[in-house]
């Protein structure tokens, strides 16, 4: 028992520091891009989409990561399973069709913990750049009234 609590934390550490990296490369990109244009629908459009995307790649990663933990341990039968249980779990949809065995069940409260926690960053993050592009289309507005 003592070892499975050490992976389902290990596990839960993994996640918090793949998504960390993952939004700090994204913030990067960010400040490279281009926000001349940001009032152009058609470029906001672009630019939400663009990190809608990218936001879930990061948490298909890290549902990946989890599943290829079910497979690599056994607690489920094959690949397909193994994601399919990992992302009804991260994302807190919890079917019930596919369980775990009774030693590693504890895995689905954390790996449902950890996926709300994610989805609620990236969330928060979604609302920032939101923020950024409504920010800057109101100072662009402001500085062309004033020429």
């Amino acid at each position: 028992m003592p070892s499975i609590i050490v992976f389902a934390w290990g596990l839960a550490a993994i996640t918090v520091m793949v998504h960390a990296i993952g939004l700090a490369l994204l913030l990067k990109a960010l400040a490279r891009l281009e926000t001349l244009h940001l009032h152009h629908l058609w470029a906001i459009i672009g630019r939400l989409v663009w990190v809608a995307s990218y936001l879930i790649l990061l948490h298909t990663l890290e549902i990946s990561i989890w599943g290829m933990f079910y497979l690599w341990q056994k607690c489920l039968p094959d690949i397909e399973t193994a994601l399919y249980f990992s992302g009804v779990t991260y994302a807190t949809i919890g079917y019930g069709d596919v369980t775990l065995a009774k030693p590693w069940r504890l895995f689905g409260p954390t790996e449902g913990l950890i996926g709300i926690l994610m989805c609620g960053l990236s969330t928060g993050f979604f609302f920032a750049v939101v923020n950024h592009i409504y920010q800057t289309a109101h100072l662009k507005a402001d500085n062309d009234h004033k020429s």
